[in-house]
């Protein structure tokens, strides 16, 4: 959804000061950090794994490639990315959340992944990258949290080599009306308690919850991507449309 005045946004159902909203997202998402591969597995009865394993089988990763992970968070892409490109490639899990940052590197640290990894503190709006810097960029359930989308898009855009391509796996439009009265029960009824019980934070789960209704549906991220340069882009629905994957190039 688009911001309603030039310095407003929206923080879950509420218009705030865009200035506002990367702490109040920071706030969240240090509240969840310890507990957040837990409250995912929770949360999606595990279902965020097969999602994850469809951005890695779609982005066409090779031996030798540099990739950048944004909103990496506790580094499931990062991961897999690592073991990919191998010692010739580069994986950096960016995050804007320092908290996150500590348990993607403590996780991936214990899993051995080291050597071709590195954690980088950003903002996706203002990327820290010269230019045509990578073959690959993903974003997973992180662009809804961005204040300005827009901006975001096209720093990804600018630091992607011509022939690279982005991945956005986000929470979307279901496309079935019975499946969204089923998520909407369950995302402002059951999540919460699940946040509540487990992290002792069910607000930053009503948080979360808000922000995936107030992100834009498959078309709408389609056409903005397409608005700063992404070309061939797409979007394939999983699990009725409760997740989307879009795709975009850069040419």
């Amino acid at each position: 959804m688009k911001q309603t005045q030039d310095n407003t946004t929206h923080f879950g159902y509420k218009t705030i000061d865009k200035q506002e909203k990367v702490g109040m997202v920071a706030d969240v998402f240090h509240s969840v950090a310890a507990k957040y591969d837990i409250m995912n597995d929770l949360m999606s009865m595990g279902i965020h794994r097969l999602w994850k394993r469809q951005t890695i089988a779609s982005s066409g990763v090779r031996k030798g490639h540099k990739i950048l992970d944004l909103a990496g968070g506790t580094g499931d892409l990062t991961s897999k990315f690592s073991q990919i490109t191998g010692e010739t490639g580069q994986v950096i899990l960016g995050d804007i959340n320092d908290s996150m940052l500590k348990v993607g590197r403590e996780k991936l640290r214990d899993q051995g992944r080291v050597g071709n990894i590195e954690y980088v503190q950003l903002n996706a709006e203002a990327l820290p990258f010269p230019d045509n810097s990578f073959d690959i960029i993903t974003i997973a359930f992180g662009l809804r949290n961005v204040t300005d989308k827009d901006k975001a898009l096209a720093s990804m855009f600018r630091v992607l080599k011509p022939g690279g391509r982005l991945l956005v796996l986000e929470f979307s439009k279901p496309d079935n009306e019975l499946l969204t009265k089923v998520y909407d029960f369950y995302s402002f009824n059951v999540l919460p308690k699940i946040g509540s019980v487990v992290t002792n934070d069910s607000e930053s789960y009503q948080y979360l919850a808000e922000s995936i209704r107030m992100h834009p549906d498959q078309e709408t991220l389609k056409g903005m991507m397409e608005q700063v340069g992404f070309e061939q882009t797409s979007y394939q629905n999983l699990t009725g449309g409760i997740v989307a994957l879009h795709r975009g190039f850069k040419y």
